[in-house]
């Protein structure tokens, strides 16, 4: 595999990872008491613990692309 190839493959992953991000974001946002009632029956989480391990789980998910997808496809780019 070459170094382009290797970019192209970083930034579709890129693309794709964070629209997942988008999806999990827009559902949580959008569906939040369905999701807390679907998780409610798995898990004994006040509303506020339910939003944190949310916001939480966005957060490491995001910075996992930002460090395995978009910085290599940044260095790859810058070096050729």
């Amino acid at each position: 595999m070459t170094g382009n190839e290797l970019a192209t493959l970083l930034g579709y992953s890129a693309v794709i990872n964070y629209s997942v991000l988008m999806v999990w974001f827009f559902c949580f946002k959008c569906a939040h008491a369905w999701l807390y009632r679907l998780h409610g029956r798995w898990f004994q989480l006040s509303v506020g613990q339910f939003d944190a391990v949310h916001y939480a789980g966005m957060a490491l998910y995001k910075i996992g692309v930002l460090l395995l997808n978009i910085t290599p496809y940044l260095a790859l780019l810058l070096m050729g």
